[in-house]
């Protein structure tokens, strides 16, 4: 079964959900897609297995000996990054434009690497990860590689855990496509709560099944309470209520995950809520759940 754990916006505790979980189970194949800012890796003793590299976007190249400069790419460029056969690689976005209309046929997109992956083998299970190179874009299309890699590690494996990417853009899009169920973890803020309509509202829209946990629901009962209740009218289950912990700021200094502090009140609020999304589970709520 395959789970993301997503929010409408990063820093409301949804690495901490899921790297929690991925303690909690045996063997798990867990799936890095916050790619932008990578961290799941460094919470377990970890060996890296297995390195690629990855070509997520082109860059015009022009053969100068067939260049004359004629201006037509100028022209066609929407981003300036092209004059008269010069290209500034800060600004050209790979879309090719310049390659179909120039008449030498002296300019061709060249794929250009933008991140490392890797494959870390963990004490209890799989971590698919990547670094991008600074200053690269094409998140949503590494997201997908990262989960083509890990695809080579489930068999065997009960639940695969996506540490998914904050907000609403396309690498969340890429994150959640194909996933069993979404867990959503918001915070009760006015921000928070406007953030996790939105990604709930994404979740909808591609027919991904959703839970919610509210994290920290003790700073702010009465939004708490706005979060229930729009869950109740929209039908989708809290599945969790997480208080607010300040073990938990010493679990991410320690980079240990919060279930290994066992008088934490995080800990057993994690472990219950993920105890009610297995037994949802167990139910075959969802028909398309695996």
């Amino acid at each position: 079964m395959r789970i993301a754990v997503i929010s409408g916006k990063g820093g409301t505790g949804k690495t901490t959900v899921a790297v929690s979980i991925g303690a909690i189970e045996e063997h798990p194949v867990m799936v890095d897609c916050d790619v932008d800012a990578p961290n799941m890796y460094l919470y377990y003793e970890g060996e890296d297995i297995k390195k690629g590299q990855f070509y997520g976007s082109e860059l015009a190249v022009v053969d100068k000996d067939l260049c004359n400069k004629c201006g037509k790419c100028n022209n066609v460029c929407r981003y300036d990054a092209i004059d008269k056969g010069l290209v500034n690689d800060m600004k050209c976005e790979g879309c090719g434009a310049c390659e179909l209309v120039c008449p030498q046929k002296a300019i061709t997109m060249v794929p250009q690497k933008t991140a490392d992956t890797f494959i870390t083998k963990i004490p209890n299970g799989i971590i698919s990860r990547a670094k991008m190179d600074v200053g690269s874009d094409g998140s949503g299309k590494l997201i997908t590689e990262l989960r083509k890699n890990a695809e080579l590690y489930q068999r065997g494996s009960k639940f695969t855990i996506v540490d998914g990417s904050p907000g609403v853009g396309c690498a969340v899009i890429a994150s959640i496509t194909a996933n069993d169920a979404a867990i959503i973890v918001t915070e009760p803020t006015k921000s928070g709560m406007d953030d996790f309509i939105r990604v709930h509202k994404l979740c909808e829209h591609f027919g991904i099944p959703q839970y919610v946990c509210i994290n920290k629901y003790d700073i702010n009962e009465d939004i708490t309470m706005d979060i229930e209740n729009y869950c109740t009218d929209n039908g989708i289950t809290v599945v969790g209520k997480i208080p607010y912990d300040e073990t938990i700021i010493r679990s991410i200094n320690e980079l240990k995950p919060i279930v290994y502090y066992e008088d934490s009140k995080a800990n057993y609020a994690i472990r219950n809520m993920w105890n009610k999304v297995k037994e949802l589970v167990n139910k075959y709520e969802y028909k398309n759940i695996k």
